[in-house]
């Protein structure tokens, strides 16, 4: 016969299990916070833009040549990867005395655009956020360099520089997300160790689990009273019990 767990049984599944799944919860998410503010290490972004315009050596009365400018937008993606290739990145490093390769430093660079525009962002994560300034700033400029050597071209122009300003705030880890996914997953690692530990229980607890177990049907249920139950208190009802067989013993 298929068994079938009724919405109340899981709700009393569940408050059985309470404290257990609070505890997995409350647990996961001490031990993400410990990983996040003592282990992991803060990183930082700065962002610098450079703007592809039209060709250098055109008059500022010149009015804009749309074809041009599309020819530009689609010469971003020929940008972006000579801003990460080894040409630009060894100078970066040989420039800022960086302890890297040009590989590790271009896991830290990110190249983009918005569609359809001719402002490129460079943005640069690292643990420093001075350093970080220092490497999209440094890039840009070398960038700017070396592109009118590599493709005869003059129409590129830093927009914005990056800098650091105050207190700079990191952007990984990010405590509260992670807190949150920690407790997330304490309450369904605890949800499910409640359910299995409750499948796992075979013992007998009430009339059905006997009619189930062993195939016979409730002739009737001995009830449990306690000293409590009866009037008086616990203690004068044993003395009266000794009494009693005192007095039946001496009669025999």
């Amino acid at each position: 016969m298929e068994e079938t767990i009724s919405l109340k049984e899981i709700f009393e599944v569940l408050k059985k299990r309470l404290l257990l799944i609070i505890s997995l919860a409350v647990l996961a998410g001490a031990i993400s916070a410990g990983i996040t503010f003592f282990l992991l290490t803060p990183t930082y972004q700065t962002s610098a833009q450079f703007i592809v315009s039209q060709s250098g050596n055109q008059s500022e009365n010149t009015p804009y040549d749309y074809n041009e400018i599309r020819s530009n937008v689609e010469l971003i993606n020929t940008y972006n990867v000579i801003i990460k290739s080894p040409r630009i990145l060894d100078q970066v490093v040989d420039e800022l005395g960086l302890n890297m390769t040009a590989s590790s430093l271009s896991n830290k660079i990110q190249v983009s655009n918005a569609e359809q525009s001719q402002v490129v962002n460079v943005d640069v994560t690292d643990t420093s956020a001075s350093q970080a300034a220092a490497i999209a700033n440094t890039t840009v400029e070398v960038f700017k360099e070396e592109i009118p050597q590599l493709m005869n071209v003059d129409n590129v122009n830093i927009l914005t520089r990056a800098n650091v300003e105050g207190d700079p705030s990191p952007v990984s880890p990010n405590p509260l997300l992670n807190i949150a996914i920690a407790v997330v997953v304490g309450l369904m690692v605890g949800v499910g160790l409640a359910f299995l530990l409750e499948y796992l229980d075979t013992t007998i607890k009430t009339e059905e689990d006997i009619e189930q177990t062993l195939g016979l049907p409730i002739m009737g249920v001995v009830s449990t009273i306690s000293a409590d139950d009866v009037p008086g208190n616990g203690r004068s009802v044993k003395k009266s019990k000794v009494s009693n067989i005192r007095g039946e013993s001496v009669g025999t």
